[in-house]
């Protein structure tokens, strides 16, 4: 796979797969050999330079923090603040997101959302 400058991925992203990826394991809808595949294929763009990745940096806290005590329409979970700060730390035109709030959140701040 050619490496992509245009999206960007961190740790915590992976994370955060893997855990929706466990939920439905343990719920059924999906075997232990995919979630290792995806998990697998994640990883390897990540390690082969495929996403650019971003780092959880004290910086990115800081900013993270400020979207927490500002967006106040926009309730943010700590891991959805953290998404946002990273976006932002890297100039990101958008963000993908199937929640509703963090997606209503990055719109906030002026990021475009996919889905729409």
């Amino acid at each position: 796979m050619e490496a992509r400058d245009d999206l960007v991925v961190s740790d915590l992203a992976l994370t955060e797969v893997i855990s929706a990826l466990a939920r439905r394991l343990r719920e059924g809808a999906v075997t232990r050999d995919v979630v290792r595949r995806v998990q697998h294929a994640i990883v390897g763009g990540l390690d082969g330079g495929v996403y650019q990745r971003v780092e959880l940096t004290r910086d990115v806290h800081r900013r993270a923090e400020h979207l927490l005590l500002t967006l106040t329409e926009t309730p943010l979970r700590a891991a959805d603040a953290l998404h946002l700060a990273l976006a932002t730390s890297v100039r990101a035109a958008s963000v993908a997101s199937f929640d509703v709030r963090l997606a209503a959140a990055a719109r906030a701040v002026g990021l475009a959302t996919y889905p729409a």
